[in-house]
């Protein structure tokens, strides 16, 4: 959209910036000449009112009349779901100042009530339910040219509960990656917050994906690649879990003792995990701070077991008919997943992960008939094969089978595959020791309470679990 000896300076910096002519046209960049009034002439000479284009943020009110708002930018336009254009960001191609000059509030566009490349990446969302939010538009064009298209921008504007909602009407799973000097801040906490409050409570899992000290998502796909990207992807944290590591970091960085940090670190918990979570996370914290677990455990707040009864969800009734593709992601999917893809795998791992482990009664219905009939399967369409006669389930298989390369779940090989079921395993076992460990934690304050002696048998066994979870 910038051609001719004027768009010069653009069409450099788009190359310099690695966009193709592909994505130039995608995404309709265009280019603000570096003149007062460009766009002021162009739309006088087309009978545009410019009082309605002075409320729509294009050009400005001076002394001498009307002026372009844009001078020498590059022009990004963010689309309505719907098409319609809503706003421009325009990134300075020189050193002018501010670096991105955004549109305002206008009668169309309300600030932090949209997303940039929603209009696309809803698309790209629609086989995994899965959107990744990151904070510059020209980071979220870097990506989607990589071919990660489900990738969505703040617009300039801290990230807020709208546009939180906004996600929930397209995507299930929401990633949100920052800077790798922007993790930390005030900034991003407050994202996490607002994503975690306003998606989580109605079961969208949010993700926390963290890139290294001074990269951003489009410097980082240039250099390392989208397949790298996607590892980031796997490895992004809960976000709980995100928030509680940049708490423990400030405590470590500190000089206190652990009997002023043992306080500290209950606190943490008691404020950022959910209740039913607790003891989860005393085990991780004590790892992370290298405490004794069971002196944490006692501490304070945490050594009144009413503290652990678990919380009413309120407003969120259970239903026999929520669709499975709306569920947090689990190991159930992960694992169905991959079984419907490599169908030879459930005879070496249908007797290592029971179908007892299933909460979700559509998922263990599925893997059960799967391992009963592993022998005999070979294919993808062999599998569907088994739930013909099923409409209900097969719709499952089905959706199961369409996840294609943006998935959160991807595995190139059966190697991947293995590998990951064997991850499944093992986090199966973990739980199994921290189920243990809660028990005979019980157990013994129970009998030290009623003024007991705990058996040699029953101490070896629980410091044995505790060796085992520190690792």
């Amino acid at each position: 959209m910038f051609a001719g000896e004027r768009g010069a300076a653009a069409r450099a910096y788009c190359a310099k910036r690695g966009f193709t002519a592909a994505t130039i046209e995608r995404f309709d960049l265009g280019y603000a000449p570096d003149s007062w009034s460009g766009l002021v002439g162009e739309l006088e000479g087309n009978g545009v009112d410019l009082g309605l284009a002075a409320k729509a943020g294009l050009v400005k009110s001076g002394q001498r009349g009307y002026y372009d708002f844009y001078r020498d930018r590059l022009m990004v336009p963010t689309y309505a779901t719907t098409g319609e254009v809503l706003a421009f960001g325009g990134r300075a191609i020189g050193d002018g100042e501010p670096k991105y000059l955004n549109t305002a509030t206008t009668p169309v566009y309300t600030k932090g009530h949209h997303l940039f490349a929603l209009n696309l990446a809803r698309r790209a969302a629609q086989s995994d339910r899965t959107l990744i939010v990151v904070e510059g538009y020209l980071d979220c064009i870097a990506l989607h040219q990589a071919g990660i298209e489900n990738t969505v921008a703040a617009l300039g504007t801290s990230f807020t509960a709208e546009q939180a909602a906004e996600l929930r009407k397209y995507a299930d799973y929401i990633y949100l990656c920052f800077d790798g000097d922007a993790a930390g801040s005030g900034a991003a906490t407050k994202a996490i917050d607002i994503a975690s409050n306003t998606l989580e409570s109605t079961g969208s899992p949010v993700r926390i994906v963290t890139l290294p000290s001074g990269d951003d998502p489009d410097s980082f796909v240039r250099v390392h690649g989208a397949g790298e990207f996607r590892r980031l992807l796997d490895a992004a944290k809960p976000a709980i879990e995100f928030k509680i590591d940049a708490e423990i970091e400030q405590l470590r960085a500190g000089f206190d003792s652990p009997a002023r940090i043992m306080p500290k670190a209950a606190g943490l918990i008691r404020r950022l995990a959910p209740r039913e979570e607790w003891d989860r996370w005393v085990v991780y914290v004590a790892n992370r701070l290298q405490v004794n677990v069971d002196d944490l455990r006692n501490s304070r707040f945490l050594a009144d077991s009413a503290n652990f009864a678990p919380r009413a969800r309120n407003g969120m009734p259970e239903s026999r008919h929520v669709s499975t593709s709306l569920e947090p992601l689990s190991f159930e999917r992960e694992v169905v997943s991959i079984l419907l893809e490599e169908p030879l795998l459930a005879v070496e791992y249908g007797e290592r992960i029971g179908a007892s482990r299933f909460s979700n009664a559509v998922y263990r219905r599925i893997y059960e008939r799967i391992v009963g009939a592993a022998g005999g399967l070979r294919t993808t369409a062999d599998v569907f094969g088994l739930f013909a006669e099923d409409q209900g389930i097969l719709d499952v298989v089905v959706d199961l089978g369409r996840r294609d390369r943006s998935s959160a779940v991807r595995y190139g090989d059966s190697e991947e595959r293995r590998a990951h079921l064997e991850r499944v395993v093992e986090r199966l076992r973990l739980n199994d020791e921290r189920e243990r460990y809660r028990e005979l934690s019980h157990l013994i304050d129970e009998r030290l309470t009623c003024g007991e002696t705990v058996s040699e048998e029953l101490r070896g066994e629980f410091e044995t679990l505790v060796a085992k979870l520190k690792r």
